[in-house]
């Protein structure tokens, strides 16, 4: 009975927990962006004593600011030349603008960056993975392999940061019906979080026959 009441107990805190620490994590290192301002600006000296989370208030107001500023002419203008710039110069030229592909894939709304939770077979015939369909892999690699090629990212369990991506045909891939969120969380759980929503529509004609 002692060891039903504690193992609920963790099943309780344990989330909570994490929750609080990822959250702290955040907001102190958010807190460090007040050190861009000037000294009589920083949180000691404004306030006289230690206030946490002004750090992130200040930089969502400059995420904010600065998407307000890139919508308009003037803001355009201004983030072309800048990107002009970084791109002449040579070692920055790289880092910026694998960066800014990537940034563009995941964040920009008409990006393709997982689209919907796919099953594939990996990394063997037989054995299937939960995996994230991003898209055609472009004119080059479609030449060669023919028949509309997709690519897909087929994430490590339990950090789905890492992982693998793969170029599979249409055809030996199934889509699912849960979405983007269940099948992260359905990888991060290893398989303990089930989605609530578990038929899958088959477009591969092997896993119907099996």
């Amino acid at each position: 009975m002692l060891k039903r009441y504690f193992v609920t107990g963790l099943l309780v805190l344990v989330p909570l927990a994490i929750t609080l620490w990822v959250l702290k994590l955040i907001i102190t290192t958010m807190d460090q962006t007040l050190l861009l301002l000037p000294q009589p600006f920083q949180k000691p000296e404004l306030f006289g004593y230690n206030l946490p989370g002004i750090g992130l208030v200040l930089t969502i107001a400059v995420v904010l600011l600065v998407g307000v500023l890139a919508h308009n002419f003037v803001g355009r203008k201004l983030v072309w030349w800048w990107e002009r710039l970084l791109t002449r110069i040579p070692i920055v030229r790289g880092i910026y603008s694998s960066v800014k592909q990537v940034s563009d894939t995941v964040l920009s709304p008409s990006g393709q960056a997982f689209r919907k939770a796919v099953l594939v077979e990996f990394p063997r015939a037989g054995a299937w993975s939960v995996a994230f369909l991003i898209g055609t892999p472009g004119s080059e690699i479609e030449q060669r392999l023919g028949n509309l090629p997709q690519t897909v990212f087929v994430p490590t369990a339990p950090n789905p940061t890492s992982g693998y991506l793969i170029i599979v045909p249409p055809e030996q891939m199934t889509e699912l019906d849960m979405s983007v969120d269940d099948a992260l969380k359905f990888v991060i759980s290893l398989g303990v979080v089930l989605p609530e929503k578990t038929t899958i529509s088959t477009v591969n004609s092997r896993v119907s026959h099996n």
